[in-house]
């Protein structure tokens, strides 16, 4: 009969939490944010160099460092033609993406009442995909050269682990990034534990900010990885624990769990099998089990040291 009660209470604390979450929610989708996605680099593929005038007049900060002989040499590439041609392909609009930015900044609206929807820019750069967007204050900068598929033929000389990420679908997860980490502090990195902490909180940060994408979105991962890395949670943890790298600072742990790789390196037979950065995976399940545990609102929780949130989470992983 107890037994029966506790699984009675328990379901309705879910459904009411549920029924709290989608009022939050319905309040945010009525917060009216306005903004344009402004077509840069449809612009400067459209243009000669008769319209530099113009486009610098729209764009000056794009303009400061290099002369007008720079913007019309780079007008009569034939690469640079070609690379603005894929980019009109790929993207004649941009609705998807435009809804979805709505989304990032009404609840970016809702959870800190300073912010204002920024001016929201689309370029090319020459398929630096390690700037794929920039985020300050009052602009958003979006690379879409950076976002053309994984198997597109300008990514052949990119490791696959890091083009399978140069989706469209990607866009708002890297601009939401970029956000989480303007609102991000933590006084130290030094362990494995701080680096897998300051990772789990930009990817909390996401599950508040962008609750429509996917986990396997927000992280990077495919469905195939991201269901792994949960199947294999336990695993993952009990290495940790038995190998004492949490509070190692062995310079070497955040190249084998924390960056970009196509794989993590646990030097075990799983490894070719496990997705890259599990120790980010691992991180965010501490956040989220933090974030349950306290009812902290995420923007203290962007500032809120590991310590702290290791300690409080009482993290257990999923068996």
């Amino acid at each position: 009969m107890r037994i029966r009660f506790f699984i009675i209470l328990l379901l309705g604390l879910v459904l009411l939490s549920c029924d709290e979450e989608s009022k939050v929610e319905k309040e945010i989708a009525e917060i009216d944010v306005n903004f344009d996605v402004e077509r840069f680099d449809k612009a400067f593929a459209e243009a000669e160099p008769k319209d530099l005038p113009k486009i610098k007049g729209a764009y000056p900060f794009f303009f400061i460092s290099d002369p007008d002989a720079f913007w019309i040499e780079k007008m009569n590439d034939s690469l640079q033609n070609e690379l603005l041609a894929e980019v009109q392909r790929k993207f004649p609009d941009l609705d998807a993406s435009k809804k979805e930015l709505k989304g990032l900044f009404q609840h970016l609206n809702y959870y800190d009442k300073t912010f204002k929807a920024p001016r929201v820019i689309t370029l090319t750069n020459d398929v630096d995909y390690r700037n794929k967007t920039f985020v300050n204050d009052s602009l958003v900068l979006i690379a879409l050269d950076n976002y053309l598929g994984a198997d597109h033929e300008f990514y052949q000389n990119i490791p696959m682990y890091i083009a399978s990420n140069m989706e469209g679908n990607q866009i708002v997860s890297d601009v939401a990034n970029d956000y989480a980490i303007k609102y991000m502090f933590q006084s130290n990195r030094r362990t494995l534990l701080d680096e897998m902490i300051y990772f789990g909180k930009l990817l909390y940060f996401k599950d508040v900010m962008i609750p429509f994408k996917t986990d396997a979105d927000k992280i990077g991962y495919t469905e195939a990885q991201i269901k792994w890395a949960e199947a294999n949670e336990s695993q993952i943890w009990s290495y940790f624990i038995e190998k004492e790298l949490l509070y190692s600072t062995n310079n070497k742990l955040p190249s084998r769990f924390i960056a970009d790789a196509p794989f993590s390196k646990f030097g075990l037979e799983l490894d070719n099998d496990s997705p890259g950065r599990l120790g980010q995976y691992i991180g965010w399940q501490i956040v989220r089990a933090y974030a349950e545990n306290t009812g902290k609102d995420v923007m203290k929780i962007m500032q809120t040291e590991p310590e702290e949130i290791f300690t409080k989470s009482n993290f257990k992983p999923k068996k």
